[in-house]
């Protein structure tokens, strides 16, 4: 008698995927892979008061990897990897009913992830779970007619909670490591973000002023060590930049290593596709009729970002967030703002912004494999040296087969200089 195995679904690729509909919207629990913790819990709270049944996957572990090179080989894009595994572990864990939930993604309209993980998914869907929905979150025409239906004033709050969400980041960043009292700098951090769930409710997070200041007292009254630490920022392609599970836990590596992380904004990441649409006009003469309103998108994001800096400064606690205006300028000391694949020039306009703030020690987060990201981070490491001659960077590459352990070695080594080159700043002060 001949051994029965385990049938596992297969694919219809003749039939047309499902899609999310209006009804749904009662009806399905969706699920976002994780990304930025606490800016997706400002994020996802606007989209829930909005009728929305959305949830952030946190699962990690070496299942879910394992589950995304089932549907992505591993030389295609390990952010795919990472997305999709969590999709399909959270799937089969057994606490969501594949008939009433969606998964959703991001798109920016760009090349590489920003807009070809939509296949992917749904490929990866259609073998495992064919009846689950795959929507889109876009502000580039794409996949219209299966995404989200926000209104106006979903679309401010949602930017709203970014710059917000920027704002509590930087500041736990910079407090963090120098608290007195463990764990006071995380139950601010976790104060802050309920009172600004608060203010999205109410209305009252247009008041950009008071909401700032809110956020800026509140770390500031958090007790700390004077004293100096290693600083490392993290730059590279923006889901290992950010996601924990993406990038093996850096910042709580860098922490624990006894450095200061210095992340920069997402709202740098969302201005920096808007501003390409227009670079689009300018450079490739494409996109002529919507640059106009592109213009005005950037504007409006922009003079909300040089509020904050203003106020940031006059506070004089924290160390401001970059200017984008700033960005643009570096990056115009190393590479034209035509490059725009992936993260493009932005990448080589970070690492110069963070030389120029006293952060010399940067890790630059890359997929494997990554070739926009390797072209405009690793190929600019060389210039940069050149013009910031104490920047002290380590390109590191993530991928399913690097290991933890190979991955902390590199930045151990970096830090190994970051801190010889910190005691020679402070014998030369004294």
């Amino acid at each position: 008698m001949k051994k029965q195995t385990e049938q596992k679904p297969t694919a219809d690729f003749t039939r047309p995927y499902p899609v999310f509909t209006p009804a749904m919207k009662a009806t399905h629990t969706i699920l976002i892979p994780d990304m930025l913790p606490w800016h997706f819990d400002l994020l996802v709270h606007v989209m829930q008061r909005s009728g929305y049944r959305v949830e952030v996957l946190h699962n990690e572990g070496r299942a879910v990897i394992d589950e995304g090179l089932k549907h992505v080989h591993n030389d295609t894009c390990f952010p795919a990897l990472c997305v999709i595994g969590q999709y399909l572990d959270a799937l089969k864990s057994g606490k969501y009913d594949p008939d009433r939930t969606a998964v959703l993604i991001t798109q920016s309209g760009g090349g590489c992830r920003a807009s070809n993980y939509i296949p992917l998914i749904r490929k990866a869907m259609a073998a495992e779970f064919p009846q689950v929905p795959v929507l889109s979150l876009n502000f580039s025409g794409l996949e219209k007619g299966n995404g989200l239906q926000l209104t106006l004033t979903d679309l401010i709050k949602l930017a709203y909670a970014i710059f917000y969400g920027d704002l509590v980041m930087t500041c736990y960043n910079q407090t963090k490591p120098y608290e007195e009292e463990d764990g006071s700098a995380a139950r601010v951090r976790t104060e802050c973000v309920e009172r600004l769930k608060r203010a999205l409710d109410d209305g009252s997070f247009r008041k950009l002023g008071r909401c700032t200041k809110m956020v800026l007292n509140a770390f500031a009254a958090v007790r700390v060590r004077r004293e100096e630490k290693v600083k490392v920022g993290i730059v590279g392609e923006i889901y290992v930049k950010y996601s924990p599970l993406g990038n093996s836990h850096l910042e709580d590596f860098l922490l624990s290593e006894g450095c200061e992380p210095v992340v920069p904004a997402l709202m740098d990441f969302i201005l920096y596709c808007v501003i390409n649409n227009i670079n689009d006009a300018k450079f490739y003469h494409k996109g002529k009729k919507t640059a106009w309103l592109f213009a005005i998108v950037y504007r409006w994001l922009y003079g909300k970002q040089k509020k904050i800096i203003a106020l940031m400064k006059k506070q004089g606690r924290f160390e401001p967030l970059h200017d984008f205006e700033h960005l643009r300028r570096c990056a115009d000391k190393v590479i034209n703002q035509g490059v725009k694949m992936g993260e493009g020039w932005l990448i080589p306009a970070e690492m110069a912004a963070l030389a120029e703030t006293g952060t010399d020690n940067i890790v630059c987060a890359q997929p494997f494999g990554c070739l926009p990201n390797h072209i405009a981070g690793k190929g600019a490491v060389r210039a940069l040296k050149q013009l910031y001659e104490h920047e002290n960077i380590v390109p590191v590459d993530y991928d399913p087969s690097a290991t933890r352990v190979n991955q902390e070695n590199r930045i151990k080594l970096m830090l190994a200089t970051a801190r010889e080159n910190l005691r020679a700043k402070q014998e030369e002060r004294r």
